[in-house]
């Protein structure tokens, strides 16, 4: 949602945070929102929401609405109701379980396959490999073979994270909701179409047959 109040734009935006239990979603949240960290988090239960207003540039100011979904909620129904009118997603692992990377995947799929953006695209979405401070299990610390990943899976790009060190985190919400504008702009002033002409000011498609 955008307006504009004395040359002035706002825009509020709903951003998901998800992945599996324990990869550390709510601290980073915390991290972000709050500057605090905690080793001392008891696990998400269903939903649980947060608000971080952005100044980001002097003319636009931007509420992003931070859903932190549980990790356990891949498995239910309820995902469609809390991805509803998503515009960008942060999907987390925790880079001392493997298993938790794995399950990146399926969490990718769940999100595209049950909220699109207004033009039919996937929201874009960032990988967060989080826990950075710590020693990665496996092939996790390996930055090109992550790069390749995330072309593969679709993703918009990813991000070392941890929240207890406060590394990574405001580069890539910052990532997040630059692509987020970029979209806006794209859906709000979408290129004119070549193949067509104009008749009265309404657009009007060529007759002739194109392959897609």
């Amino acid at each position: 949602m955008s307006t504009s109040a004395g040359g002035k734009q706002e825009h509020l935006y709903k951003i998901l945070v998800i992945g599996d239990l324990g990869t550390g979603k709510t601290s980073i949240i915390k991290r972000y929102v709050h500057q605090f960290f905690s080793p001392h988090y008891r696990a998400t239960i269903g939903v649980d929401f947060a608000l971080k207003v952005l100044n980001w540039d002097n003319n636009t100011t931007i509420r992003l609405q931070l859903w932190d979904i549980a990790g356990q909620e891949r498995f239910g129904n309820m995902t469609r109701v809390y991805y509803k009118e998503a515009v960008g997603a942060f999907v987390v692992f925790d880079v001392t379980r493997l298993s938790t990377f794995e399950a990146v995947q399926m969490w990718k799929a769940d999100l595209d396959s049950k909220v699109l953006l207004p033009n039919g695209k996937p929201i874009p979405a960032v990988l967060l490999a989080n826990k950075c401070d710590l020693a990665s299990e496996g092939f996790l610390g390996n930055v090109n073979q992550l790069d390749e990943y995330c072309r593969d899976k679709n993703f918009h790009a990813w991000f070392e994270t941890s929240a207890k060190e406060n590394i990574g985190i405001d580069e890539a919400a910052r990532s997040l909701v630059a692509k987020i504008l970029e979209n806006d702009e794209s859906i709000e002033h979408p290129q004119s179409d070549p193949d067509g002409f104009t008749l009265d000011s309404e657009p009007v498609k060529n007759s002739g047959r194109k392959c897609c």
